[in-house]
């Protein structure tokens, strides 16, 4: 099951914290984030790393990119 976040038109901060809140909300498996823009794309893999995520794919889609995120139980 994955959990996605759609934080595509929004800017920095707002898909970081996004990401954030459904990491703590998930606790374990996959979320998959949207995001339009290269800043965005770094800082949500940036942030999902610094609590235990790995990022196991980014992908262009669209105009923007979509990353999926993965912890194990």
């Amino acid at each position: 099951m994955s959990n996605l976040v759609d934080a595509r038109g929004l800017s920095c901060p707002q898909p970081v914290m996004m990401t954030l809140n459904s990491i703590k909300k998930a606790k374990k498996g996959d979320i998959v984030i949207l995001v339009d823009t290269d800043t965005a794309r770094e800082n949500v893999s940036r942030a999902a790393g610094s609590q235990g995520w790995k990022v196991v794919e980014v992908q262009p889609e669209g105009e923007g990119y979509r990353i999926t995120v993965r912890k194990d139980g």
